[in-house]
């Protein structure tokens, strides 16, 4: 049995309330990886076609208030 396998049974073994902080802490790692990802790809310069595109749905009117407003 590899580590992952033996991980996995020891996650199956959980209490509800244990697997609820496991999943929990699971989740805020991977969005802690993901906003640095982002940084780093935003810092590289890999998202500013989405700035462009931004900008010229604004200058052809195709951009819209969100929310948008009632």
């Amino acid at each position: 049995m590899d580590r992952v396998e033996e991980i996995e049974a020891a996650i199956e073994g959980l209490p509800p309330e244990q697997y609820r902080r496991l999943a929990e802490w699971f989740r805020a790692r991977d969005e802690a990886n993901w906003d640095e990802q982002m940084d780093r790809d935003s810092a590289a310069g890999k998202l500013d076609f989405l700035f462009r595109e931004a900008e010229s749905e604004v200058e052809q009117g195709l951009a819209r208030d969100w929310p948008p407003s009632k």
